[in-house]
């Protein structure tokens, strides 16, 4: 009797540790998707990209709205196939080239590293004019601040968790925001409704850009990369890295 109590209490605590650790692996894959979808949104709408919107917005109106739309559509295709690819592979963008064409692979990590340090200089630069819009501060001063924030999150040694939660921290609060703009400027939405099916005229030159500017750069690779890292990967994993870049560009 007491070798079968003792069976059954082994059993149960197996049966337990197995069921926490399916659950904490859950959690811990769905922190990542979450914290992966932040981030490739969140970047995506940084301070060029704005400035880019409101530009051809002014130059072009409610025709833009069309550009919008095609970009969006370049967008799916050009994210889902970036995130399928290096997650079922296993392999990040550079290893990726070169396994394709030898050495291609280290011109494109030249490349996108160039274009993230001009893409985080325009950041940091945006951080300090929020910051100077909203508490007063001198732009120099809200643009190290934020720079330091960075540094001390990405030193952290816990770094992956506390990215992940500041990212859906501060990717909520940033989607929000928009949103606010977005009904408080009362824009027209019937004309701009209208437009994107049949637009007044179409400008290559302002969808070109906004490709550039959402999934451009290292802003793909950034979210394809953060599934790699925490090991949302493989077959097995294909439908939620799907769902979740798909999520993204919406």
């Amino acid at each position: 009797m007491a070798c079968s109590l003792l069976w059954q209490v082994t059993s149960h605590l197996r049966n337990a540790a197995v069921t926490q650790t399916a659950n904490e692996f859950t959690k811990a894959r769905r922190a990542s998707l979450i914290a992966a979808i932040f981030m490739m949104a969140t970047s995506a709408i940084g301070p060029g990209f704005l400035t880019q919107t409101a530009t051809f917005t002014a130059t072009l109106g409610a025709a833009f709205a069309f550009g919008i739309l095609a970009s969006i559509l370049i967008d799916f295709v050009v994210q889902l196939n970036v995130w399928r690819i290096v997650t079922l592979t296993r392999m990040r963008a550079a290893d990726l080239a070169n396994a394709a064409i030898p050495g291609s692979g280290y011109l494109l990590a030249v490349l996108v590293i160039f274009g993230g340090l001009v893409f985080s200089l325009g950041n940091i630069a945006g951080a300090g004019l929020g910051l100077n819009a909203l508490t007063g501060l001198d732009p120099k001063w809200g643009g190290a601040l934020s720079a330091l924030i960075a540094i001390a999150i990405f030193s952290s040694h816990r770094a992956g968790i506390a990215m992940d939660r500041i990212m859906m921290v501060l990717g909520t609060l940033k989607v929000c925001l928009i949103l606010f703009a977005a009904f408080a400027s009362h824009p027209p939405l019937g004309e701009a409704l209208r437009q994107t099916i049949l637009p007044d005229m179409v400008d290559f030159a302002a969808i070109t850009t906004i490709v550039g500017g959402t999934v451009g750069g290292y802003i793909t690779y950034a979210g394809a990369h953060r599934l790699l890292d925490r090991g949302t990967v493989g077959v097995e994993n294909i439908d939620v890295v799907s769902k979740a870049a798909l999520t993204g560009i919406l």
